[in-house]
């Protein structure tokens, strides 16, 4: 299992890496880290009065990454990233949760390495 910081770190290293997989570890950490960024950036919204501009650009920061990391998770249960524009579909969020909170698939998969087999995650 992945930790918190190094999700964090992986999440934002792996940028805009679309390529390969993500195990359940990384994807819920990195979301985590995300929703706790923007926590505090309303919060630096609040305090400063800015009406929303940190907000605004954590959120427009994180939307690459998120992507990727999204993408990789649905790689890593064997599904193409194709699959996320779902989340434009009534009710298909509730499947893209599904499969996120799903195992990965066990040992190599047409998107790569098992990444619950590597020592580094």
């Amino acid at each position: 299992m992945m930790d918190f910081v190094t999700a964090a770190k992986t999440g934002l290293s792996k940028y805009a890496t679309f390529s390969g997989r993500a195990r359940r570890s990384e994807f819920w950490f990195f979301f985590l880290f995300e929703v706790l960024a923007l926590i505090v950036a309303g919060i630096l919204d609040g305090i400063f009065g800015t009406d929303g501009a940190f907000y605004g650009l954590v959120a427009l920061g994180f939307l690459v990454p998120v992507l990727a990391v999204s993408v990789r998770r649905l790689h890593d249960t064997d599904r193409a990233g194709w699959w996320y524009l779902l989340v434009f579909v009534p009710l298909g969020a509730i499947l893209l949760l599904v499969w996120w909170a799903s195992k990965g698939t066990a040992g190599d998969n047409r998107f790569g390495a098992d990444p619950t087999s590597s020592v580094t995650g």
